[in-house]
């Protein structure tokens, strides 16, 4: 896949990539504006002097990565976060939509990830897998339970484990994301499924668009930066959560 970077911006992704650890405890030091624009790479075995196929621009990957500060993530940080905003991006990419059209969403993830989930969301786009929205979670007020009654994929958001105080969820480090929550729902060992609507979804054999099962495109990419699947879990099974340290 051929990418563009500007020198500067290529070596801040480079030391700023995944880790399949998802050890947060000596990230890169924050570095200024970032801000890159990421383009679809021709395939390793197409010759440079073969015949291109052409695609028309909608039909592109775009994917840009920025830093942000607490002015955007007016809901989702604040002080005594377990990650400074500092070492926050903000990633804005293309993805196709339920309606077959490509859209342009917005997600927040620690910078040390960036690299790694545009990777995973170039292949999703790639497969064409829908994801209905992709917005930050501030919009709906930094409540999570509203962001996934909307069928919406959000990543960073500093908040605690549900039922669990004081615990910070992997969403607070920017180190998972929740994709389609309506036809990915968590089921609890115990209680009702969440969000409500994912009632709809709980067969995982009756495959649907948007739904994430073992194996699939989607378990496959995220596999390959080394993230973890909720899907796999013994007890509660977690459809729409992907983390760096499996939690």
């Amino acid at each position: 896949m051929r990418r563009h970077f500007a020198a500067g911006a290529l070596l801040a992704l480079v030391l700023t990539c995944c880790s399949p650890s998802g050890d947060l405890a000596a990230p890169p030091p924050a570095r200024p504006s970032v801000s890159e624009e990421i383009e679809p790479q021709s395939s390793p075995a197409t010759s440079p002097s073969a015949p291109q196929p052409q695609t028309s621009p909608e039909e592109d990957f775009v994917a840009t990565v920025e830093n942000v500060d607490a002015g955007r993530l007016t809901a989702s940080w604040r002080p005594g976060c377990p990650v400074p905003v500092e070492d926050l991006r903000l990633l804005e990419v293309t993805h196709w939509g339920f309606d077959g059209q490509v859209h342009t969403g917005e997600v927040v993830v620690h910078q040390r990830y960036a690299a790694g989930l545009i990777n995973v969301l170039n292949r999703l786009f790639d497969a064409r897998f829908p994801i209905e929205r992709m917005e930050l979670v501030d919009v709906y007020g930094g409540e999570d339970d509203r962001s996934t009654a909307a069928n919406n994929t959000s990543a960073f958001n500093c908040r605690e484990v549900e039922n669990s105080p004081g615990v910070w969820s992997q969403h607070s480090y920017g180190s998972a994301i929740d994709i389609n929550p309506v036809q990915n729902p968590y089921l609890p060992s115990s209680g009702p499924v969440d969000p409500p609507a994912g009632a709809a979804y709980l067969d995982r054999g009756d495959v649907r668009p948007g739904m994430i099962v073992g194996g699939d495109a989607v378990v496959r990419a995220f596999r390959s930066i080394g993230w973890e699947w909720g899907g796999n879990w013994s007890s509660s099974k977690d459809y729409q959560h992907f983390s760096s340290n499996g939690r």
